[in-house]
């Protein structure tokens, strides 16, 4: 296979927020749900690659708690979208090993759609081959907020104490816990932010911006953004003396 040699510096988490869906139909005169109706096919297709590569567990960013704020028909075609593909891919996942997981408040989602996903995470529960996270109706303070809550809660009812808060122990209660967090963080669609997807998450993952739009994005373009991460260093507060020395990974196995 092409690119065997950048296997060995493959990180084991990446995430991506899936950009410039809308924008890539607009340039065609379609309408925004043909945008991401492809985004779909271009999602399968990182999937694959990532399982090819051997990347270890791939975060995708679907919906965020903001994105309610769009046109109502928007909304519907993305929940609806996210239903269809769901039915219609989960044997797939479970012939490939892909154990999917969602992470979210699921909540504002309509019963089916709710099932849909318990389902999925149900059936897929103990493949191995990849973790899939989709991040659907999730913010990134949201996740914190409800971390907060759960701790709170606990220590209310004398659960725990307070001196055993620590950060470590706080990242138990995020959604994200069983995890390791994000080596590579990707964006496509040109903007530089992270749209408060992962913050707690994100705090030591590489950032890596591309203008190329969602739906246009392929394997070519991951092992681009895989082949930019390899070539840093990566030090979490040490310095490369230190490191070379004493190897460090914040990512859980």
């Amino acid at each position: 296979m092409e690119n065997q040699k950048e296997l060995a510096k493959v990180p084991h988490h990446i995430a991506i927020i899936m950009d410039g869906n809308g924008r890539w139909a607009e340039s065609r005169k379609q309408p925004r749900f043909y945008g991401h109706k492809v985004g779909v096919d271009a999602a399968e297709k990182v999937i694959r690659a990532c399982t090819r590569i051997g990347v270890k567990t791939l975060t995708l960013f679907a919906f965020s708690s903001e994105n309610w704020r769009r046109p109502s028909q928007e909304v519907d075609v993305l929940m609806g979208l996210f239903k269809t593909v769901l039915a219609s891919k989960i044997n797939q996942f479970q012939k490939q090993g892909i154990c999917f997981r969602a992470i979210g408040d699921r909540s504002k989602f309509s019963k089916p759609l709710q099932e849909e996903i318990n389902r999925a995470e149900i059936l897929t529960a103990n493949n191995q081959k990849i973790n899939l996270i989709i991040a659907a109706n999730y913010g990134g303070r949201w996740d914190i907020t409800q971390a907060a809550k759960k701790i709170a809660i606990s220590v209310k009812t004398n659960l725990i104490s307070p001196d055993i808060i620590t950060p470590e122990f706080f990242s138990k209660y995020l959604t994200t816990e069983q995890f390791p967090e994000p080596d590579l963080f990707i964006r496509t669609g040109g903007e530089k932010r992270i749209s408060n997807f992962l913050l707690w998450q994100l705090a030591y993952t590489e950032f890596y911006f591309t203008d190329t739009l969602w739906p246009d994005f392929n394997e070519s373009d991951l092992v681009l953004a895989i082949d930019n991460f390899s070539k840093r260093e990566r030090r979490f507060g040490q310095t490369s003396k230190q490191m070379e020395s004493e190897p460090t990974c914040l990512s859980k196995e």
